[in-house]
C-alpha cells in the first residue's frame, strides 16, 4: 500500500479528548464524529483537510481515553494515515483495529513540516518527503496488519 498527501502537523501529547472533544460523543456515527475532528486544537481542521491528507505529530499522540471515538473520527475525516515518534498503546490497537495506518518514526516527524507533500509505503516501511526528497526509513507493517489495514480494519476482515 502506498499513499500521497499533504502534512498536518500537530504537537506533542495531542490526546484523545482533543482529536474528539467528549461533548461530540452522543453518537457513534463515524461520519458525525468526523466532522468535529482536532477542533478544540484547530476549530477549522476538517474544513481545510482534502481525502488522503497525512497527520504528523509529536510523541505520545493519541493519550487520554481509551475511547476508538479518536481513531474513528480521524479515519472518516478523510486523514489517510498519521506518523507520529510514539502513540499510546491503546490509540495504536485503535487506530490498526479501524484501518487507520500509523507509523512511527521520530527523524519523520522531527523533519517533515506542515505543508510538505509526502509519499507512504507501507510495505517497505519507506517515509518519502516529495517536497524535500528526504527518505525516513521505519518497520514495515507486518503482512498481517496490512491485510487488516487494506481490509479496513479488524471487522471488515474478520467477514472476509
Amino acid at each position: 500500500m502506498v499513499i500521497q498527501g499533504k502534512v498536518w502537523k500537530f504537537r506533542d501529547d495531542v490526546n484523545t479528548d482533543e482529536i474528539i472533544p467528549a461533548r461530540r460523543l452522543n453518537t457513534s456515527d463515524p461520519k458525525e464524529l468526523a466532522k468535529y475532528c482536532m477542533e478544540d486544537i484547530d476549530i477549522d481542521f476538517v474544513k481545510k483537510i482534502k481525502p488522503g491528507d497525512i497527520i504528523v505529530a509529536g510523541k505520545n499522540f493519541g493519550c487520554g481515553s481509551s475511547r476508538e471515538h479518536a481513531p474513528i473520527a480521524i479515519k472518516f475525516s478523510g486523514i489517510a494515515a498519521v506518523i507520529a515518534p510514539s502513540f499510546a498503546r491503546i490509540f495504536y490497537r485503535n487506530a490498526i483495529n479501524i484501518g487507520l495506518p500509523i507509523l512511527e518514526s521520530n527523524d519523520a516527524a522531527s523533519d517533515i513540516k506542515e505543508g510538505d507533500i509526502i509519499e507512504i509505503d507501507f510495505n517497505l516501511g519507506r517515509i518519502k518527503n516529495l517536497t524535500t526528497g528526504k527518505m525516513f526509513q521505519t518497520a514495515p507493517f507486518p503482512p498481517f496488519m496490512q491485510e487488516l489495514i487494506s481490509a479496513g480494519g479488524l471487522m471488515q476482515w474478520i467477514k472476509k
